[in-house]
């Protein structure tokens, strides 16, 4: 039980009178209020209960990120938007959360269901799906990572072979799915020459740098595309609970789905299985990479030479930019601990590079950041 003076901590200034308002217009006025785990965007989450209900309250403050992209927004309305634009991102749109957790619920699959939802102030009440989060859970030893692993993949071919939604209703209102297109990931590698490159170099990317990395990349992201799935973006160990009580591909609980996009099934695989927050046995991440590509076998289009390539290319694709965040991180916002990841992001970047259909990209890669080698272990 969370007492008084700490309630009122959590609930403090204005947000925290908004927060209050918001409790007791839902009816869960006075209700015991305790933190949860943050992440790394502006969100943040409290578990809440009254009586013997509980459940999650999901804090996303609509002034605190830039805004999200307009669906009929051209590159340089994008631009002048600001990041989120530019990446296709929620930002501080709450109805994207509501649109995709309705739309996975409807699969079958297992996202929280939304109580309770204030768009307006960026509040909601959640299902609370529990602490038996993936990589915690694992981590301690109380759990087996071939069958948690297992379900997580099954819960993507179950996604994948659902049309991406054109329009997701999200009660009153409605989102159109974005297309995660070529400005949106090269927005997001060029975090490695924003951030990373001067971190390792001691120094700015210079433009000749700058234009071939992005030439680079551009042919990767075209071979990358293929079929077009529903991308949840953020697929990985510290995003997915243990739902053993549940049946087959729903025993994975989502979460942090609101930057979902239309785009390449190899993304969300390779964000689960080349996690970089730990280390899959690769003996069972080839196992499930494997019991993927049979089950999309029957996919119109599906070619698994093809997808293999994809894989490798989104994987080098997310943790460039991962690389780039994490410094971001540290430099901007004061999370040091991030830096803790680099070896092992940069070990995952560059291993991906060695496929054949990165070559050109390696070969730039040890060109100009020969010094990551020698910072974060490795050879080129």
């Amino acid at each position: 039980m969370v007492g008084a003076a700490e309630r009122a901590s959590l609930l403090n200034g204005a947000r925290g009178a908004e927060i209050s308002h918001f409790l007791n217009a839902v009816g869960w006025g006075g209700a015991d209020v305790r933190p949860l785990a943050g992440d790394a965007s502006t969100r943040r989450y409290l578990r809440v209960r009254s009586g013997d209900r509980d459940a999650v309250l999901m804090d996303a403050p609509p002034r605190a990120e830039s805004a999200a992209c307009p669906p009929d927004a051209d590159e340089a309305a994008r631009r002048a938007l600001g990041y989120n634009a530019l990446a296709r991102l929620a930002g501080p749109d709450l109805v994207a959360f509501v649109a995709v957790a309705d739309h996975l619920r409807a699969l079958g699959l297992s996202a929280p269901e939304v109580h309770e939802a204030d768009a307006e102030h960026g509040l909601a009440i959640i299902e609370d799906l529990g602490d038996a989060l993936f990589g915690p859970t694992l981590g301690a030893g109380a759990g087996d990572e071939a069958a948690f692993y297992g379900a997580a993949v099954d819960a993507l071919v179950h996604l994948h072979d659902a049309p991406a939604p054109e329009i997701m209703p999200a009660r009153g209102a409605e989102r159109r799915l974005l297309s995660y297109d070529h400005v949106a990931m090269a927005t997001e590698t060029e975090l490695l020459l924003d951030w990373f490159f001067p971190f390792v170099a001691g120094r700015e990317a210079g433009a000749d740098e700058r234009a071939e990395f992005a030439a680079l990349w551009s042919p990767l992201f075209d071979a990358a595309r293929g079929e077009d799935v529903l991308v949840l973006r953020d697929y990985h160990a510290d995003n997915l609970i243990w739902l053993p009580e549940r049946d087959g591909p729903a025993r994975a609980g989502l979460l942090d789905f609101q930057d979902a996009v239309s785009g390449s099934p190899a993304y969300d695989l390779a964000s689960l299985l080349d996690d970089i927050r730990r280390d899959v046995d690769r003996d069972v991440a080839e196992a499930l990479l494997t019991k993927y590509c049979a089950a999309s076998a029957a996919r119109p289009g599906f070619d698994e030479e093809a997808f293999r390539a994809a894989y490798a290319a989104l994987a080098a694709q997310r943790n460039a930019k991962i690389l780039g965040i994490f410094v971001r991180l540290e430099k901007r916002d004061g999370k040091a601990r991030y830096l803790d990841y680099l070896p092992r992001v940069w070990t995952r970047f560059t291993d991906e590079l060695r496929h054949p259909a990165l070559a050109n990209l390696k070969r730039w890669t040890d060109d100009h950041l020969a010094a990551g080698y020698d910072r974060f272990g490795g050879s080129p």
